[in-house]
């Protein structure tokens, strides 16, 4: 899913070709971000590693449960 405010900066994936998210849906011409934009794209990634982590702790508990 594409969100245009995260900047490439905080991440790229292997691949990408749009330069927002790294998910290659569409093109991002801007190069310069506002402190408060910057801000935003840190806070969004910081919440989707809190997401990732939650995850492999999941899956981890799970295959300890096996």
């Amino acid at each position: 899913m594409c969100q245009t405010t995260v900047s490439r900066r905080y991440t790229v994936m292997p691949g990408c070709t749009c330069g927002c998210c790294g998910c290659g849906c569409g093109p991002s011409f801007r190069r310069f971000f506002s402190s408060e934009e910057e801000q935003e794209c840190l806070e969004t990634y910081r919440d989707q590693l809190k997401k990732e982590l939650a995850g492999v702790e999941k899956h981890i508990r799970e295959l300890k449960g096996k």
